[in-house]
C-alpha cells in the first residue's frame, strides 16, 4: 500500500510495509500523517532526504497529534517510513547539429534509459531574440556572435526532463563541453569532436533549469503525468 503525493517539487511517499494490518481508518491516519509532514517540510525547509528511523519518528509524532491511541495501535502494527526526495527539472535542448545528424532518438534515449521523466517535448525554430535571452551570459564573448547563428541555424529540439538529482546526473550524461575531453560513454564522448558543435545543451543549476524551461517552453506546454517505472526506480 502506498500513498504519494507532491508540494513543493519533493515527492512524499509513505509505504506501509504490511498494508494487511490496516483498516480503513488506520489508513486515513496514516494519510493524514504524511499531510502533516508535508506541511511541516513547507514551514521548516526540511532536507530532501532523511534516514528511515527519523522519518519513522516523525510519523510517529504526526499521528500522535491527530489521535494517541490510534498512533500507539498504528506503530505497534506497522513499520511505517518517510521517503522525500528532491525532485528537479531541467532543461536539455539538442542544438542544430543533433538534429541535423538524426541524433535526436539516441541523445533522447540516453535520458530515458536512466530513468528520467519526459515532462516537455518539441521541435523548434529558435527566433534570434530567444536565443540571444537564453545565453545572455555569454553576451561580452567574442564568441556571442557566432554562437547565436549557430543555434538559430536549424531546428532544435526542446526537452524538459524530470528526476531526482536530474541536474547533475544529466550533466553527468552529456560530459564536458569540449567533446575532445568528455569521457567516452557520455553523450558529447561518444557524439560529437568539436565545442561549437557539440550537439546537445543541459541546465547547469536547478534555478537554470527552471527559467530555461521558462523560456523555451509555454504555459500548459508541459505533460502533467507519472510513469509507471517510478516504483521500480525509486524506493
Amino acid at each position: 500500500m502506498m500513498w504519494c503525493r507532491r508540494w513543493l517539487g519533493c515527492r512524499h511517499q509513505v509505504i506501509v510495509q504490511d498494508p494487511s494490518f490496516l483498516d480503513d481508518n488506520e489508513e486515513k491516519i496514516v494519510d493524514g500523517a504524511m499531510e502533516a509532514v508535508v506541511e511541516e517540510n513547507k514551514k521548516a525547509m526540511a532536507p530532501a532526504a532523511r534516514s528511515a528511523s527519523v522519518a519513522a519518528s516523525r510519523i510517529g509524532v504526526c499521528v500522535t497529534s491527530r489521535s494517541s491511541a490510534a498512533s500507539s495501535l498504528l506503530i505497534q502494527k506497522c513499520a511505517c517510513f518517510l521517503v522525500a526526495s528532491e525532485v528537479e527539472q531541467t532543461y536539455i535542448m539538442i542544438k542544430p547539429d543533433g538534429v541535423q545528424r538524426g541524433l535526436v532518438g539516441e541523445i533522447i534515449s540516453r535520458f530515458e534509459k536512466k530513468g528520467f521523466l519526459l515532462k516537455g517535448l518539441k521541435l523548434f525554430q529558435c527566433p534570434k531574440d530567444l536565443a540571444q535571452e537564453h545565453y545572455k551570459d555569454l553576451k561580452e564573448r567574442p564568441f556571442f556572435p557566432n554562437l547565436i547563428d549557430y543555434i538559430t541555424s536549424g531546428p532544435v529540439v526542446c526537452m524538459a526532463w524530470e528526476g531526482d538529482g536530474v541536474v547533475a546526473s544529466a550533466r553527468k550524461l552529456i560530459g564536458a563541453t569540449n567533446p575532445l575531453q568528455a569521457e567516452p560513454g557520455t553523450i558529447r564522448g561518444d557524439l560529437a569532436v568539436q565545442t561549437g558543435r557539440n550537439v546537445v545543451h543541459g541546465s547547469d543549476s536547478p534555478d537554470n533549469g527552471k527559467r530555461e524551461i521558462g523560456l523555451w517552453f509555454k504555459e500548459g506546454e508541459l505533460a502533467q503525468w507519472e510513469s509507471v517505472q517510478t516504483p521500480w526506480l525509486i524506493e
